[in-house]
């Protein structure tokens, strides 16, 4: 479609260019239609480097380099086979090094989609929820504080809309928006007051536009070439990893140089030298000095663990997958290490510990004590005062209460399409006000009719600082009040009555007594301690429509009508969460805008509040320095009455007190605390979606639950790491200490580069990605949370890699020793027996480090799948080598007898035992 000046249309007529219908939107067919024709709303990125590149990116490692170049002077020599062999497995590696860096892209490209935002779209004449990946031309797009915008709109309608552009024009200032205006042709982007652009953020109010562009032809997307990639962050994990591998490999390189040097010294014929000089010593021994130098950098290529960073990407990311299934997207790879060392979970009520399906079952108006019988969403019920049904409509203050919570609320309810979740009606918006919709309609009360009965003109949003909602409307049919206009706002109890200086009592207006206010304080007490969530109503008659919407203006003077009270049930599983949380040493503390026996009555009925500990209120906050705050939050397991201010303040305190701290959030002014915590967790459901960018994990469920999931998947992602970590590093370290003490004691060297080269491709691979895939150990959630400043390498680690390599050292030697004294003439024998001695050494010690400290019988022998399949496939790339004909010329490999077989068994489980001993040693230990 060609590109439009919409700003300078009017809003007609930008719909009828667009095609698009202002009330009822596209139709699923067309805009699917319109998806083919122009494609998702997306940003294009740079494009990957392809197989190829990638894998002559492998070559420009130095060692490899080397090898390479002394594979070719072995050809030049007239060694072939060696020469071929040398550079297939080279081939080989690099190849398998690709895959696993492609997979680990591929994974981190699928997590980076489902982190993609969704958006609300009117098609069919309904609101519906999409991903913002799916926006067409001519969608109805409903945006409102907190929001991204997705795509390029002219506005349609907007309420107090403010929109911070300064991703597109530098502003850092929120522009007011206008839908209903027309402007000129060439007015500059940053004064286009009705329209609104991909990559804003809505700060204030709430609007609809028709998407005019979207993807790269958006105004952002014409700057895209600037922030069009996406910058692959490393973890502090893997920045530790990649420092020990540079350490290592400087460490190998030392001691394979040392290793060449020793063993060219040690077989060097000083006598040919001193007779016929040294280049007729090179001549001479040519063949001995390349095979030991290939030999040496063979060794430095396999004890390099090059392909850590790659394989612990995909453990990541395969993590994350998990995490997935389990309701938590990770936004931040950093969240997943820092998730192992959580100690306290700062979490919400409402929606978070409760299940957020409200419903109104009481309330209070002008001295009327009534009761609400029905269930969910469903508008049927009715209306009780002392066991007698009674009709709402007849009451001025309850038809005044339920006019109030019917019309200063931006929920509908709606028919569900979807009647296979068995549920005959859905809610849009928020589930407080969505109760308080179905209360209204329990009482015959149509929010669309009443709508048209009594339009809303003008808004003051809700926020959490403010606690409060109010809204203008014109009165166009009869009603209680004699004026034109009417305000309604609704809020906390104690925010509305400090607002209100009269009341409806017994169907009349009077002055507001102390006795009326401390009965109705009273009666919020009441229903607050059974675990209820309460909210107030009040109403003013205006004679005229406030020129400005200003707050101070506006919200005073009101008339009190009464009170709701909403039961939110618990969610069933955070009982149990809560105790493998304490189990696991990780404390749990509620942060609520409710009052505090509502508060303190879930918080006991979830096992959350302890005996002893602290209940502190907003008020309480607000008087306490921090220091003081500091020194009581160990005992603080309630906050209530809280702003997100707050929230800050207590993220700060328990990171004072050295805790690593999980915070949840889902509005605008949450992202601060959310930002300050270690590990910020948005509401995936209700959350906002600058909430959602701020965080670094959100909750799909925006249950509480799911953040104790995701603590113990992350642990088990770490654990799994460092299984695989330890496991390289003792192979690694064994392999070195085998060909060192070899050419020390006067031995022919064990193993030939190409058997050094085959045993890096086939131990280092498969069995070391099957240990990233381990299922979490039965006491992850027994242990307490791992210290920030733990190295990935500590203590218990360098025990096992001080014993372990050299037990596999002994091993191997031993067999290597064994098999020269059968056949003294045949090295080749001898070297096949080492070789295939380490190979299963190694493939039956990938059992046993499945667990740091428990016994492979405890966590089951056979209970890793994928361990199954990693050492079945690695023992059949170990016994072609021995067993295939045509392959044993390239590996220097003879075929290994039953008699032969008898000898290695022994030496084959040593090393496996030993890891077993040293477990059982640390066990021990740390009882």
């Amino acid at each position: 479609m060609e590109k439009k000046t919409f700003h300078c249309m009017h809003i007609n007529q930008a719909a009828e260019e667009l095609e698009t219908n202002l009330e009822h939107g596209l139709t699923t067919e067309e805009a699917a239609k319109r998806l083919k024709i122009y494609g998702h709303n997306e940003l294009k990125e740079r494009p990957k480097p392809g197989f190829l590149k990638m894998l002559l990116n492998q070559f420009n490692n130095f060692l490899v380099i080397i090898l390479i170049i002394a594979a070719l002077v072995s050809l030049l020599l007239g060694e072939i086979t060696d020469a071929i062999a040398i550079m297939v497995i080279v081939l080989l590696n690099s190849i398998v090094r690709v895959v696993q860096e492609s997979k680990a892209e591929a994974a981190l490209a699928a997590l980076k989609k489902m982190a993609t935002p969704n958006v609300y779209v009117i098609r069919n004449g309904h609101q519906i929820s999409i991903p913002s990946s799916e926006l067409v031309l001519g969608d109805i797009c409903v945006i409102e504080a907190g929001n991204y915008v997705s795509a390029d709109l002219r506005l349609i309608e907007s309420v107090n809309l403010k929109i911070e552009e300064a991703s597109l024009t530098g502003e850092s200032i929120p522009v007011e928006k206008e839908a209903n205006i027309i402007l000129d042709k060439d007015i500059t982007l940053g004064d286009r007051k009705n329209s609104a652009f991909m990559g804003t953020v809505v700060t204030y109010g709430r609007g609809k536009g028709i998407v005019t562009a979207t993807g790269m032809k958006t105004q952002i997307g014409m700057i895209a070439e600037m922030l069009q990639s996406y910058e692959e962050e490393q973890t502090p994990l893997q920045k530790k990893l990649a420092e020990l591998a540079k350490f290592l490999g400087i460490g190998c390189l030392i001691i394979c140089a040392i290793v060449f040097i020793y063993g060219l010294i040690r077989d060097t014929n000083f006598g040919i030298i001193f007779k016929e000089g040294f280049l007729a010593y090179l001549a001479h021994e040519k063949k001995d000095i390349i095979n030991l130098f290939m030999t040496a950098v063979s060794l430095a290529i396999a004890a390099i663990p090059e392909g850590l960073p790659a394989v612990v990407t995909i453990c990541l990311a395969l993590g994350m997958q998990k995490m997935i299934k389990r309701h938590a997207l990770i936004r931040k790879l950093p969240a997943v290490e820092t998730l192992g060392c959580a100690t306290v979970i700062c979490s919400d009520k409402t929606g978070t510990l409760t299940q957020n399906e409200m419903t109104v079952v009481q309330g209070f108006s002008g001295g009327l004590r009534f009761k609400v019988t029905g269930e969910g969403y469903s508008p049927t019920g009715q209306f009780f005062v002392n066991g007698e049904e009674i009709d709402p409509n007849k009451y001025k203050g309850l038809s005044l209460l339920l006019y109030g919570a019917l019309l200063c609320n931006d929920a509908k309810l709606e028919e569900n399409e979807n009647k296979g979740d068995g549920k005959a009606f859905r809610m849009i918006g928020d589930p407080t006000e969505g109760a308080m919709v179905v209360a209204g309609e329990k009482a015959g009360l149509k929010k669309t009719e009443m709508e048209k009965k009594l339009p809303r003109v003008m808004e003051i949003p809700f926020d959490s600082d403010r606690k409060r909602m109010t809204t203008i409307h014109e009165i166009k049919d009869s009603l209680f009040i004699d004026s034109p206009y009417i305000a309604f706002i609704k809020g906390a109890p104690d925010v509305i009555l400090n607002l209100s200086d009269r009341i409806v009592y017994n169907d009349e207006i009077v002055p507001m007594s102390e006795e009326k206010r401390n009965e109705i304080l009273e009666m919020n007490h009441e229903m607050a301690s059974q675990a209820l969530r309460v909210l107030a109503v009040a109403f003013k008659p205006l004679n005229e429509l406030p020129v400005t919407c200003e707050i101070e203006d506006i919200e005073k003077e009101f008339v009190f009508v009464g009170l709701l009270g909403m039961i939110d049930p618990p969610r069933p599983e955070v009982k149990e969460a809560i105790k493998l949380a304490v189990g696991a040493g990780v404390k749990s503390i509620m942060i609520t805008g409710d009052y505090k026996d509502t508060a303190e009555a879930v918080a006991r009925e979830i096992g959350l509040l302890r005996p002893n500990g602290k209940v502190l209120t907003g008020k309480e906050l607000d008087t306490m320095p921090q220091e003081t705050l500091v020194s009581i939050i160990d005992d603080v397991d309630v906050c209530c009455r809280v702003s997100p201010k707050h929230k800050t303040n207590i993220v700060y305190a328990l990171k004072e007190k050295g805790h690593i701290v999980a915070m949840t959030g889902d509005g605008v002014n949450d992202a601060p605390a959310l930002k300050r915590a270690n590990i910020g967790v948005a509401m995936g459901i209700t959350g906002t979606d600058v909430a959602k960018e701020t965080a670094d994990m959100v909750l799909t469920d925006d249950n509480y639950a799911s953040i104790v999931s995701a603590i113990e998947e992350g642990r088990t992602i770490y654990a799994n790491i460092r299984k695989f970590v330890y496991f390289l590093l003792v192979c690694n370290v064994g392999e070195i200490l085998i060909v060192f003490f070899s050419m020390l004691f006067g031995m022919p060297l064990p193993f030939t580069p190409i058997m050094l080269l085959w045993l890096n491709l086939v131990t280092d691979g498969a069995p070391a990605l099957a240990l990233g895939l381990e299922k979490a150990e039965p006491d992850i959630m027994k242990r307490p949370p791992r210290p920030v400043k733990e190295p990935v390498i500590n203590k218990d680690m360098i025990i096992g890699l001080s014993v372990i390599p050299i037990i596999d050292a002994i091993a191997v030697l031993s067999v290597f020793a064994i098999s020269l004294r059968i056949q003294p003439d045949n090295l080749s024998y001898a070297q096949t027996m080492a070789f295939v001695t380490i190979c299963f050494s190694e493939l039956l010690r990938a059992y046993t480090a499945r667990s740091e400290h428990l016994s492979i019988f405890k966590i089951g022998v056979f209970s890793n799948k994928w361990m199954q399949w990693a050492v079945l496939s690695s023992i059949f790339f170990v016994l072609i080598t021995v067993y295939v004909p045509f392959l044993r010329p390239f590996f220097d490999t003879v075929p290994l007898t039953i008699n032969d077989w008898l000898i290695i068994l022994p030496f084959i489980f040593m090393a496996p035992v030993g890891a077993e001993m040293v477990k059982f040693f640390l066990r021990r230990r740390n009882k």
